[in-house]
């Protein structure tokens, strides 16, 4: 049995992480009817989590709350009702406040760890990749072969589209902040990087493609990225709104879709768990089999401790990092 008390990270009042953040000791949670108790070993830091701190987040929970959306740890109790999962068994699971010792997570939430991971790659596998996943394969539906453009592809989402695109016999073209990041998405698979800010984005697609522009674009930045896109996305190409990290969410100018014969698609990856259970299933599977065989590995720019946490999230929100960064709660 684990001990009846444990640390956690709380969001005490809305800020910066730095000033929102206070560690504190609780009750360890006890799991309910399909729920797990999760001793966590590592939480892979996300943009989400600056948002919660902020109150910017799209959830709103009530103060005080844990945040941390995204962990690797052992199975340590069973509620009512759970099958398929044993105590002891390392698994990565997804859901607001797993920034602590231990966590509770419905069942449905949870997958087993795959092997080839350690737990700072392991942490950071299931919302970035998952969310790559099912914007390049569920909706793009990307073939062999194809253009794929990813914008923020130095950031851990970007390179999860990366690597999955490299995976699937495509080919890509990346766009970073800054000539430091280049190499990692080089290093990801990424054919021809540019940018931001130094490089002619649409014409560096255009030269790369030939004139044939971006099958696919990967977009989790929005504003001028988005608008970058509209006008090197190749015909029948289909850009994926995944979020809006740049901080402007466009308009999408029907028009200039309906002339370019182009498709405008939005990814809202926490959806599927409720509705779609058995594409979730099927992405998991197959992450799991890319991980183990090698084709994929989350990239980590550094680990910091579970009493650095507020310096992760600080990191994040600077947006000079590389990767993911991840706090490592236990081993």
């Amino acid at each position: 049995m684990p001990d009846p008390r444990m640390r956690a990270w709380r969001v005490t009042r809305l800020g910066e992480p730095a000033d929102a953040l206070t560690l504190d000791e609780l009750d360890v949670p006890v799991p309910g009817p399909g729920e797990v108790l999760v001793r966590t070993r590592a939480v892979a830091a996300n943009f989400p989590d600056v948002l919660l701190c902020r109150g910017e987040y799209q959830v709103k929970p009530e103060l005080p709350f844990v945040p941390g959306i995204e962990l690797v740890g052992d199975v340590a109790g069973l509620g009512e009702g759970v099958t398929g999962l044993r105590v002891g068994e390392r698994v990565l699971g997804s859901k607001i406040g797993v920034l602590s010792e231990y966590a509770v997570l419905p069942a449905a939430d949870l997958w087993p760890a795959p092997a080839g991971l350690d737990d700072a790659a392991a942490a950071g596998l299931t919302v970035a990749y998952q969310t790559a996943w099912f914007a390049l394969h569920r909706r793009a539906r990307l073939q062999a072969g194809e253009w794929v453009l990813v914008h923020a592809a130095a950031g851990g989402v970007g390179l999860a589209a990366v690597q999955l695109a490299v995976a699937a016999g495509a080919r890509v073209i990346g766009v970073v902040g800054s000539p430091a990041k280049a190499e990692v998405a080089r290093t990801a698979g990424a054919e021809v990087v540019l940018v931001r800010g130094a490089d002619d984005i649409v014409a560096g697609v255009k030269t790369a493609t030939a004139g044939h522009g971006a099958d696919v674009v990967f977009d989790p930045v929005g504003g001028d990225a988005f608008t970058a896109s509209t006008k090197c996305i190749a015909f029948e190409g289909r850009l994926v709104v995944v979020g809006f990290a740049g901080g402007t969410i466009p308009a999408v100018p029907a028009g200039h879709v309906l002339v370019k014969n182009y498709s405008v698609i939005g990814l809202h990856w926490g959806m599927y768990p409720g509705i779609r259970p058995d594409i979730v299933d099927q992405a998991r599977a197959e992450l799991t089999q890319l991980a183990d065989a090698g084709g994929i590995r989350p990239v980590v720019d550094h680990i910091v401790p579970f009493a650095d946490a507020p310096q992760a999230l600080t990191a994040l929100a600077g947006g000079g990092t590389v990767g993911r960064v991840v706090v490592q709660v236990a081993s």
